[in-house]
């Protein structure tokens, strides 16, 4: 009984061992084996199954893959004294974990280092650079669109000699040699945000909007000359065409009373008597009413036609 007793507890001690003294490294890891917080042995930075002493040493891991900084954005000023708000971020690996262990120890502490180290160094480059250095890449053309510009006096754009990728690439440059002692590689730096601080921004805000009201009455003022023009327009075709229908009217007009009048010369040439006659009936109609008094001589032409009729 005290036999197998004693069995188990050994088995049970041998699987507590292997179980302590074992550890795995995986594919973004490394390690570094420690013992009595000295470093043992190389780092393990393969993926796999390792083993250690059991309760003496210590496994201690870091990340293998690219990892973040977030710098805080800050007031700096340019060369030519404007001043920006400027948010910067990199990305770094652990090439070193050995030195990490021994200097830093730890990521928070690495982040520490790194706002340390990177911030003043963008802050050495863009006080050397002017604004346009820091916010283009190149003197390419800009492809803003634009309309109705060609009358506003705009400054041309500043030419630049070094450029946002020199300037990011010199804080890369600079930060690197200093990261080198704690087993850190600074892979690379780039510049998030460029901003005007809140005075700037206000004062380039409301030339922007001074010059948009410029290009709009601009285009009110051009669209009322338009709007006069294409009245004047109309009105002056509707005159042209108001005439022309009075003129064709007036003609149409008078070739039908031409025509009437022929028909009726034609029609009473036939019997001028007869034509006299009709046209003696129809002022009796139009002069004689049922009220009328009329005083002639019985030997008045007017009344030729009534003499002998009752």
């Amino acid at each position: 009984m005290n036999s197998k007793v004693l069995l188990i507890i050994a088995a049970g001690i041998a699987v507590l061992m292997a179980f302590t003294s074992a550890y795995i490294v995986n594919e973004t890891e490394q390690v570094v084996v420690t013992q009595f917080g000295r470093v043992v042995g190389t780092p393990k930075q393969a993926p796999g199954l390792y083993f250690k002493v059991p309760f003496i040493q210590e496994a201690t891991y870091f990340p293998k893959n690219l990892l973040q900084w977030e710098g805080d954005p800050g007031q700096i000023p340019t060369l030519d004294k404007t001043y920006i708000w400027v948010d910067v971020f990199a990305r770094w690996k652990i090439v070193d974990p050995i030195k990490f262990f021994q200097t830093v120890n730890n990521t928070i502490s690495a982040q520490s280092r790194l706002d340390d180290i990177i911030d003043p160094a963008t802050r050495n480059f863009i006080t050397s650079y002017r604004l346009i250095e820091a916010v283009r890449r190149s003197n390419r053309e800009l492809d803003t669109f634009e309309i109705g510009l060609e009358d506003i006096q705009k400054d041309p754009v500043e030419q630049i000699t070094a450029g946002r990728d020199k300037i990011t690439r010199g804080i890369l440059e600079q930060a690197q040699p200093k990261l080198s002692p704690f087993g850190i590689e600074l892979v690379d730096v780039k510049i998030k945000r460029i901003n005007y601080v809140e005075q700037v921004r206000e004062s380039v805000y409301g030339r922007m909007i001074a010059e948009r009201k410029q290009i709009a009455e601009k285009f009110r003022s051009e669209g009322k000359g338009e709007a006069a023009k294409i009245m004047g327009e109309k009105e002056r075709d509707l005159k042209r065409i108001t005439s022309e229908a009075y003129r064709t009217a007036q003609e149409i007009k008078g070739k039908a009373d031409a025509e009437s009048t022929r028909l009726y010369a034609q029609a009473y040439g036939i019997d001028p008597e007869f034509y006299s006659f009709m046209k003696s009936l129809e002022v009796y109609n139009e002069t004689l009413g049922e009220n009328s008094s009329v005083v002639l001589s019985t030997n008045a032409e007017f009344l030729k036609y009534l003499k002998g009729y009752k």
